[in-house]
């Protein structure tokens, strides 16, 4: 763990972005993913890419 920027970028505790309740149905999550690349701090609308999530649906839809 590290508040390094080089590699704690969020500057999370403990260098943490996600959590999983013991079970791992529910999580936590801190990190933008659909903040990749260029122009990252801004929100342009529709432009995201969240796999993380997709599978989450996909997961609980069965």
């Amino acid at each position: 763990p590290t508040y390094d920027s080089r590699y704690n970028l969020n500057g999370s505790n403990w260098s943490v972005e996600g959590i999983t309740s013991p079970d791992g149905r529910v999580l936590g999550k801190m990190g933008h993913t659909e903040r990749n690349g260029t122009n990252i701090a801004k929100n342009i609308y529709g432009n995201k890419f969240q796999p993380l999530l997709e599978a989450g649906v996909k997961y609980f839809k069965g």
